[in-house]
Protein backbone atom coordinates (compact mmCIF):
# COMPACT_ATOMS: atom_id res chain seq x y z
CA UNK A 1 0.00 0.00 0.00
CA UNK A 2 0.90 3.71 -0.94
CA UNK A 3 0.45 6.27 1.93
CA UNK A 4 1.87 9.90 2.17
CA UNK A 5 1.24 12.43 4.30
CA UNK A 6 2.30 16.58 4.46
CA UNK A 7 4.16 17.81 7.47
CA UNK A 8 6.94 20.40 8.13
CA UNK A 9 7.10 21.59 4.49
CA UNK A 10 7.49 17.78 3.22
CA UNK A 11 6.08 15.22 1.25
CA UNK A 12 6.82 11.79 3.07
CA UNK A 13 5.61 8.83 1.56
CA UNK A 14 6.30 5.18 2.12
CA UNK A 15 5.73 2.40 -1.27
CA UNK A 16 5.99 -1.10 0.08
CA UNK A 17 9.43 -1.19 1.45
CA UNK A 18 10.17 2.35 0.09
CA UNK A 19 10.30 5.81 2.32
CA UNK A 20 10.64 9.04 0.36
CA UNK A 21 10.93 12.31 1.98
CA UNK A 22 10.14 15.59 -0.63
CA UNK A 23 11.02 19.15 0.56
CA UNK A 24 8.98 21.67 -0.41
CA UNK A 25 11.77 22.66 -3.28
CA UNK A 26 11.91 19.87 -4.84
CA UNK A 27 8.14 19.27 -6.14
CA UNK A 28 6.29 19.40 -8.16
CA UNK A 29 8.51 17.55 -10.82
CA UNK A 30 8.61 19.33 -13.96
CA UNK A 31 10.52 16.25 -15.91
CA UNK A 32 9.78 12.98 -15.39
CA UNK A 33 11.11 9.80 -17.09
CA UNK A 34 8.57 6.30 -16.79
CA UNK A 35 9.88 3.06 -16.87
CA UNK A 36 6.52 1.05 -16.92
CA UNK A 37 4.01 1.65 -19.50
CA UNK A 38 0.98 0.63 -16.54
CA UNK A 39 2.36 4.45 -15.39
CA UNK A 40 1.26 6.22 -17.96
CA UNK A 41 -1.95 5.91 -17.60
CA UNK A 42 -2.02 7.72 -14.84
CA UNK A 43 -0.27 10.82 -16.59
CA UNK A 44 -2.50 10.53 -19.35
CA UNK A 45 -5.81 10.49 -17.21
CA UNK A 46 -4.04 14.04 -15.31
CA UNK A 47 -3.14 15.35 -18.93
CA UNK A 48 0.47 15.95 -17.81
CA UNK A 49 2.28 13.99 -20.57
CA UNK A 50 4.43 17.12 -21.28
CA UNK A 51 6.36 16.72 -18.02
CA UNK A 52 7.53 13.04 -19.84
CA UNK A 53 10.62 13.48 -21.02
CA UNK A 54 11.79 9.77 -21.40
CA UNK A 55 10.52 5.93 -21.48
CA UNK A 56 11.16 2.59 -21.64
CA UNK A 57 9.59 -0.04 -24.14
CA UNK A 58 7.80 2.86 -26.15
CA UNK A 59 6.31 -0.08 -27.65
CA UNK A 60 4.74 -1.28 -24.95
CA UNK A 61 2.71 2.66 -24.25
CA UNK A 62 -0.80 2.85 -25.98
CA UNK A 63 -1.24 6.12 -24.99
CA UNK A 64 -1.35 8.11 -28.98
CA UNK A 65 -0.20 11.74 -26.66
CA UNK A 66 3.07 10.14 -25.69
CA UNK A 67 3.25 8.18 -28.86
CA UNK A 68 3.01 11.74 -30.81
CA UNK A 69 5.37 13.54 -28.21
CA UNK A 70 8.24 10.43 -28.93
CA UNK A 71 7.92 10.73 -33.00
CA UNK A 72 8.32 14.91 -32.43
CA UNK A 73 11.63 13.83 -30.20
CA UNK A 74 10.19 15.48 -27.22
CA UNK A 75 10.07 12.50 -25.38
CA UNK A 76 12.91 10.21 -25.41
CA UNK A 77 13.63 6.27 -26.18
CA UNK A 78 15.41 5.27 -22.94
CA UNK A 79 15.97 1.99 -23.51
CA UNK A 80 14.05 -1.65 -21.78
CA UNK A 81 13.99 -3.89 -19.43
CA UNK A 82 16.81 -6.09 -20.39
CA UNK A 83 18.99 -2.85 -20.50
CA UNK A 84 18.55 1.21 -19.64
CA UNK A 85 20.69 3.81 -21.45
CA UNK A 86 22.13 5.29 -17.94
CA UNK A 87 24.28 7.98 -19.84
CA UNK A 88 21.01 9.05 -21.83
CA UNK A 89 18.98 9.04 -18.70
CA UNK A 90 21.63 11.06 -16.80
CA UNK A 91 21.49 13.47 -19.97
CA UNK A 92 18.21 13.85 -19.25
CA UNK A 93 18.60 15.33 -15.62
CA UNK A 94 15.02 14.10 -15.08
CA UNK A 95 13.76 15.35 -11.84
CA UNK A 96 12.61 12.02 -11.21
CA UNK A 97 12.42 8.16 -12.29
CA UNK A 98 9.25 6.31 -11.72
CA UNK A 99 9.43 2.46 -11.93
CA UNK A 100 8.56 -0.69 -10.10
CA UNK A 101 11.42 -2.00 -8.34
CA UNK A 102 12.88 -4.90 -9.71
CA UNK A 103 16.41 -6.38 -7.44
CA UNK A 104 17.75 -7.39 -10.72
CA UNK A 105 18.41 -3.66 -11.35
CA UNK A 106 19.72 -2.65 -7.73
CA UNK A 107 23.09 -1.29 -9.63
CA UNK A 108 21.82 1.05 -12.23
CA UNK A 109 19.10 2.59 -9.53
CA UNK A 110 22.38 3.18 -7.49
CA UNK A 111 24.02 4.96 -10.35
CA UNK A 112 21.10 6.62 -11.56
CA UNK A 113 20.88 7.77 -7.02
CA UNK A 114 24.70 8.58 -7.25
CA UNK A 115 24.22 11.02 -10.16
CA UNK A 116 21.57 12.54 -8.40
CA UNK A 117 18.46 11.55 -9.52
CA UNK A 118 15.51 10.63 -7.44
CA UNK A 119 14.30 7.05 -8.44
CA UNK A 120 11.01 6.20 -7.31
CA UNK A 121 9.46 2.95 -6.73
CA UNK A 122 5.92 2.57 -6.75
CA UNK A 123 4.39 -0.82 -6.46
CA UNK A 124 0.57 -0.11 -8.02
CA UNK A 125 0.87 -3.66 -9.61
CA UNK A 126 0.22 -5.47 -6.11
CA UNK A 127 -2.48 -3.47 -5.11
CA UNK A 128 -5.62 -6.48 -5.18
CA UNK A 129 -8.62 -4.02 -4.41
CA UNK A 130 -9.31 -2.06 -7.85
CA UNK A 131 -9.73 1.31 -6.40
CA UNK A 132 -6.85 1.15 -4.27
CA UNK A 133 -4.72 0.70 -7.76
CA UNK A 134 -6.78 3.91 -9.11
CA UNK A 135 -5.98 5.47 -5.81
CA UNK A 136 -2.23 6.42 -6.69
CA UNK A 137 -3.84 9.11 -9.27
CA UNK A 138 -3.80 10.97 -6.11
CA UNK A 139 -0.02 10.60 -5.35
CA UNK A 140 0.37 11.47 -8.87
CA UNK A 141 -1.64 14.46 -8.06
CA UNK A 142 0.72 15.67 -5.47
CA UNK A 143 3.91 14.91 -7.05
CA UNK A 144 3.14 16.63 -10.29
CA UNK A 145 0.71 19.74 -9.58
CA UNK A 146 -2.27 18.28 -10.33
CA UNK A 147 -3.62 17.91 -6.98
CA UNK A 148 -7.10 19.08 -7.57
CA UNK A 149 -7.87 17.33 -10.91
CA UNK A 150 -6.27 14.29 -9.32
CA UNK A 151 -9.25 14.54 -6.37
CA UNK A 152 -11.51 14.92 -9.06
CA UNK A 153 -10.52 12.19 -11.44
CA UNK A 154 -10.23 9.80 -8.59
CA UNK A 155 -13.50 10.53 -6.90
CA UNK A 156 -15.83 10.58 -9.88
CA UNK A 157 -14.05 6.34 -10.79
CA UNK A 158 -15.14 5.95 -7.25
CA UNK A 159 -18.34 6.97 -7.59
CA UNK A 160 -19.31 5.47 -10.91
CA UNK A 161 -17.23 1.83 -9.52
CA UNK A 162 -19.64 1.68 -6.52
CA UNK A 163 -22.63 2.61 -8.32
CA UNK A 164 -22.05 0.21 -10.39
CA UNK A 165 -20.97 -2.22 -7.86
CA UNK A 166 -24.68 -1.80 -6.75
CA UNK A 167 -26.51 -2.29 -10.21
CA UNK A 168 -24.26 -5.80 -10.60
CA UNK A 169 -26.54 -6.74 -7.77
CA UNK A 170 -29.90 -6.64 -9.52
CA UNK A 171 -29.37 -9.30 -11.41
CA UNK A 172 -30.69 -12.79 -10.43
CA UNK A 173 -28.48 -15.02 -12.52
CA UNK A 174 -25.07 -15.70 -10.92
CA UNK A 175 -22.72 -17.00 -13.61
CA UNK A 176 -19.49 -18.95 -12.77
CA UNK A 177 -16.55 -17.75 -14.20
CA UNK A 178 -13.37 -19.47 -15.40
CA UNK A 179 -10.19 -16.86 -15.98
CA UNK A 180 -6.55 -16.52 -17.19
CA UNK A 181 -5.06 -19.09 -19.37
CA UNK A 182 -2.45 -21.56 -19.85
CA UNK A 183 1.22 -21.30 -20.60
CA UNK A 184 2.98 -24.25 -21.53
CA UNK A 185 1.15 -27.33 -19.10
CA UNK A 186 0.69 -24.64 -16.43
CA UNK A 187 -2.72 -22.74 -15.98
CA UNK A 188 -2.33 -19.50 -13.89
CA UNK A 189 -5.52 -18.82 -12.24
CA UNK A 190 -5.89 -15.48 -10.42
CA UNK A 191 -6.17 -16.32 -6.65
CA UNK A 192 -9.29 -15.42 -4.84
CA UNK A 193 -7.76 -12.25 -3.74
CA UNK A 194 -6.72 -10.45 -6.23
CA UNK A 195 -7.60 -7.94 -8.29
CA UNK A 196 -9.17 -9.99 -11.10
CA UNK A 197 -11.41 -12.16 -8.45
CA UNK A 198 -12.31 -8.67 -7.01
CA UNK A 199 -13.75 -7.53 -10.05
CA UNK A 200 -15.61 -10.65 -10.70
CA UNK A 201 -17.00 -10.54 -7.32
CA UNK A 202 -17.83 -6.90 -7.56
CA UNK A 203 -19.73 -7.83 -10.73
CA UNK A 204 -22.28 -10.16 -9.27
CA UNK A 205 -21.01 -13.33 -10.54
CA UNK A 206 -18.97 -16.42 -8.87
CA UNK A 207 -15.33 -17.06 -9.87
CA UNK A 208 -14.29 -20.48 -9.37
CA UNK A 209 -12.13 -20.20 -6.95
CA UNK A 210 -13.92 -17.87 -4.63
CA UNK A 211 -13.07 -19.62 -1.68
CA UNK A 212 -9.34 -19.28 -2.45
CA UNK A 213 -7.16 -16.49 -0.31
CA UNK A 214 -4.04 -16.01 -2.41
CA UNK A 215 -3.17 -12.94 -3.63
CA UNK A 216 -1.23 -14.48 -6.53
CA UNK A 217 -1.44 -16.71 -9.32
CA UNK A 218 -2.30 -20.18 -8.15
CA UNK A 219 -0.59 -23.06 -10.22
CA UNK A 220 -3.23 -25.71 -11.86
CA UNK A 221 -2.36 -28.54 -14.59
CA UNK A 222 -5.51 -28.55 -17.05
CA UNK A 223 -7.26 -31.41 -15.22
CA UNK A 224 -7.01 -29.76 -12.05
CA UNK A 225 -9.12 -26.97 -13.91
CA UNK A 226 -11.23 -29.49 -15.98
CA UNK A 227 -12.63 -30.69 -13.09
CA UNK A 228 -13.67 -27.48 -11.54
CA UNK A 229 -15.26 -26.24 -14.46
CA UNK A 230 -17.99 -28.08 -15.19
CA UNK A 231 -20.33 -25.76 -14.16
CA UNK A 232 -18.22 -22.53 -15.60
CA UNK A 233 -20.59 -20.49 -19.00
CA UNK A 234 -18.44 -17.63 -18.88
CA UNK A 235 -14.66 -17.46 -19.43
CA UNK A 236 -12.33 -14.28 -19.20
CA UNK A 237 -9.11 -12.69 -19.32
CA UNK A 238 -8.45 -15.74 -21.96
CA UNK A 239 -4.98 -14.03 -22.95
CA UNK A 240 -5.13 -11.95 -26.14
CA UNK A 241 -6.15 -14.68 -29.19
CA UNK A 242 -7.78 -13.69 -32.21
CA UNK A 243 -9.97 -16.89 -32.52
CA UNK A 244 -11.28 -19.75 -31.14
CA UNK A 245 -9.53 -21.86 -33.55
CA UNK A 246 -6.00 -19.62 -33.07
CA UNK A 247 -6.70 -20.63 -28.86
CA UNK A 248 -6.67 -24.34 -29.98
CA UNK A 249 -3.58 -24.21 -32.15
CA UNK A 250 -2.01 -22.95 -28.92
CA UNK A 251 -3.92 -25.89 -26.68
CA UNK A 252 -5.64 -28.21 -28.08
CA UNK A 253 -7.00 -29.35 -24.34
CA UNK A 254 -9.19 -26.77 -24.44
CA UNK A 255 -11.70 -28.39 -26.81
CA UNK A 256 -12.53 -30.59 -23.93
CA UNK A 257 -14.19 -27.81 -22.02
CA UNK A 258 -17.45 -27.55 -21.66
CA UNK A 259 -17.08 -23.12 -21.62
CA UNK A 260 -15.21 -23.24 -25.20
CA UNK A 261 -17.87 -25.32 -26.79
CA UNK A 262 -21.08 -23.85 -25.25
CA UNK A 263 -20.22 -20.99 -22.97
CA UNK A 264 -18.87 -17.53 -24.04
CA UNK A 265 -14.95 -16.76 -24.13
CA UNK A 266 -13.37 -13.12 -23.72
CA UNK A 267 -10.08 -11.44 -24.50
CA UNK A 268 -8.33 -8.18 -23.30
CA UNK A 269 -8.03 -6.85 -26.86
CA UNK A 270 -10.84 -4.40 -26.93
CA UNK A 271 -8.11 -1.44 -26.57
CA UNK A 272 -4.78 -2.77 -28.50
CA UNK A 273 -2.52 -1.91 -31.55
CA UNK A 274 0.58 -3.56 -31.77
CA UNK A 275 2.17 -4.59 -28.94
CA UNK A 276 0.45 -1.93 -26.60
CA UNK A 277 -3.17 -2.90 -24.53
CA UNK A 278 -4.66 -0.04 -22.88
CA UNK A 279 -5.74 -2.62 -20.71
CA UNK A 280 -2.68 -2.89 -18.53
CA UNK A 281 -2.20 1.62 -18.54
CA UNK A 282 -5.79 3.67 -18.60
CA UNK A 283 -7.53 0.34 -17.09
CA UNK A 284 -5.60 0.30 -14.08
CA UNK A 285 -6.78 3.71 -13.53
CA UNK A 286 -9.74 3.48 -14.73
CA UNK A 287 -11.63 0.67 -12.71
CA UNK A 288 -14.83 1.59 -13.16
CA UNK A 289 -14.47 1.22 -16.85
CA UNK A 290 -13.13 -2.83 -16.43
CA UNK A 291 -15.91 -3.13 -13.68
CA UNK A 292 -18.61 -2.05 -16.30
CA UNK A 293 -17.45 -4.50 -18.95
CA UNK A 294 -17.12 -7.70 -16.57
CA UNK A 295 -20.58 -6.09 -15.50
CA UNK A 296 -21.55 -6.28 -19.33
CA UNK A 297 -20.30 -10.06 -19.67
CA UNK A 298 -22.26 -11.16 -17.33
CA UNK A 299 -25.12 -9.37 -17.30
CA UNK A 300 -25.68 -7.88 -20.24
CA UNK A 301 -29.26 -6.51 -19.69
CA UNK A 302 -28.38 -3.83 -16.96
CA UNK A 303 -26.26 -2.38 -19.62
CA UNK A 304 -28.16 -2.53 -22.67
CA UNK A 305 -26.67 -0.06 -24.59
CA UNK A 306 -22.88 0.26 -23.10
CA UNK A 307 -20.02 -1.43 -26.08
CA UNK A 308 -17.16 -3.18 -24.53
CA UNK A 309 -14.08 -0.82 -23.56
CA UNK A 310 -11.12 -3.33 -22.61
CA UNK A 311 -12.72 -7.06 -23.48
CA UNK A 312 -14.07 -8.26 -26.45
CA UNK A 313 -16.05 -11.78 -27.24
CA UNK A 314 -13.89 -14.79 -29.09
CA UNK A 315 -15.45 -15.95 -31.90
Amino acid sequence: MVKYDEKNDALHLKSGNFTYDFKKNQIPFKKIILLNASMAGYISELEAENLVIGVSSPEYIYSEKIQNLIKEGKIQNVGNEQKYDVEKIISLRPDAIFTNHISSFDNTYQLLKNNGIQVIFLDEYMEQKPLEKTAYIKLFGKLLAKDQEAQTKYQEIEKNYNELKKLALKSKEKPTVLANEMYGDVWYLPGGKTSVANFIADANANYILNNNTDEKAVTMSFEEVFAKSNNVNIWVNAGNHHSKKEMLGMNAFYSKLNVFNKGKIYVITGKEKAQANDFFEGGIVRSDLVLKDYIKIFHPELLPNYQLTYMKELQ
